[in-house]
């Protein structure tokens, strides 16, 4: 049953998530129930193949689910027109088709399409927005320069530049340390942690730094065995939720350092 929650941003009902082969479902994950409210920030994660994507695509739109309800905006997700959508989440997936040929300028901007005139003109408004955007992740130095000059974390601060031009209640990142060395995994993650509260968005994404996402996030969800777990970290970890996440004893969770080692 779904309540209106007035911080909430992104809840799911009873969820099902999976793909549809010919006329038959094949269910991923089923009974997701997790909401995520204006200012947090929360870590999906799981290992290979338990549906991390598969949610987000779900929670995006892009995938329909099979079963249960998305709100957004404390509207249902399948009621919100695919032009109006956009109004409502930030995407940033891992491989999207993009023109490095774009200076960084030109590829924040395009953050502010949802809202642009047919000939795509851009309003005082609007670049106001970007260049607030381009300053929140500290890119001002290389505004000018072409995407495909940039380094991988550069990238990535430009993608996430981008979400925030788009100006959206939520933003969705799939992966977003894919390619960066430790340090840059650690920067990225702590730009998120910090624009989600300066921002009052609320931020989710999937991720493989499971370390970092319990020291810097609100709340996790934790895809396993076809179910996903939902809660603040400390709770998670005191539910003994994080133990059993890898299918051998290889890396083990250990409660006294709240990360995992090798055994």
């Amino acid at each position: 049953m779904h309540t209106n929650n007035s911080n909430s941003v992104l809840k799911t009902d009873n969820l099902s998530i999976g793909y549809r082969k010919k006329s038959k479902a094949q269910i991923i994950a089923s009974g997701i129930n997790i909401e995520v409210n204006a200012g947090e920030l929360v870590a999906v994660i799981g290992v290979n193949g338990a549906g991390k994507s598969t949610l987000l695509k779900t929670l995006s739109g892009i995938t329909q689910s099979i079963d249960g309800q998305v709100f957004i905006d404390s509207n249902k997700l399948e009621k919100i027109e695919a032009d109006k959508l956009s109004k409502h989440i930030s995407l940033v997936l891992t491989e999207q088709m993009i023109s490095k040929n774009l200076s960084v300028l030109e590829l924040v901007a395009l953050g502010r399409q949802p809202y642009t005139n047919w000939i795509g003109s851009l309003t005082k408004n609007d670049l106001k927005k970007i260049m607030h955007s381009i300053r929140s992740v500290n890119i001002e130095e290389i505004k000018n320069k072409k995407c495909h000059e940039l380094s991988d974390g550069q990238f990535q601060k430009v993608l996430i530049a981008r979400a925030l031009a788009q100006d959206t209640s939520m933003i969705i990142l799939d992966e977003p340390t894919t390619h960066l060395d430790l340090y840059h995994k650690a920067y990225v993650l702590k730009l998120l942690q910090k624009l989600s509260k300066e921002t009052g968005k609320a931020i989710l994404f999937a991720s493989h730094e499971i370390n970092l996402a319990l020291q810097l996030c609100d709340k996790l969800v934790i895809l396993k065995d076809d179910k996903a777990l939902f809660g603040t970290p400390a709770d998670l970890i005191n539910d003994n939720a994080l133990d059993d996440l890898f299918p051998e004893n290889l890396i083990q969770f250990d409660k006294k350092t709240s990360s995992f080692k090798i055994k």
